[in-house]
């Protein structure tokens, strides 16, 4: 290893290996079309000084029917996006790099949101779900390259 590259390893290394105990937010706020924006965020995460070693987003959008409700789930659907949600945090871990940031959910469209040391384990798992719900509810994802999560400013205070 060149001092270069081990100057930046050095520089850029952290790891958050659990989440769990995290504080998080949630925000609300109203679309220009006047439908509700709800958005749970760790809070930790975005303020925590080594995002640079996560350079990776992942964006997991899953359209669902939300006309009855504002844009919002109804209790089926909400547990259903859950599921969803749940079956992608059980296999990105945060203690192997993975770390989720929250999520968004507004005018029929929930995303959930990734910070990943890698692109590659992200992209397989997300397309695996893909495929295995895509009879049931559309789902699509981006991977992106964001290496200070300027992407996650609209979730910070003023």
């Amino acid at each position: 290893m060149n001092w270069r590259e081990k100057e930046f390893v050095e520089k850029y290394k952290g790891f958050r290996h659990n989440t769990e105990n995290d504080s998080y937010s949630g925000l609300d706020a109203t679309l220009k079309n006047g439908l509700p924006l709800v958005a749970v965020i760790n809070e930790e995460l975005l303020n925590w000084d080594s995002k640079a070693s996560h350079p990776w987003i992942a964006v997991m959008e899953i359209k669902y029917n939300g006309k009855e409700n504002n844009g919002m789930p109804n209790n089926s659907t909400y547990e259903f996006l859950n599921e969803i949600e749940e079956k992608i945090m059980a296999e990105l871990k945060d203690s192997d790099g993975y770390l989720n940031i929250g999520r968004q959910t507004a005018d029929s469209v929930r995303e959930v949101y990734f910070a990943c040391i890698e692109f590659r384990k992200p992209s397989k798992i997300l397309n695996r779900i893909k495929t295995e719900y895509q009879n049931k509810i559309e789902l699509d994802f981006d991977i992106y390259k964001d290496k200070y999560w300027q992407s996650f400013n609209r979730f910070m205070p003023n």
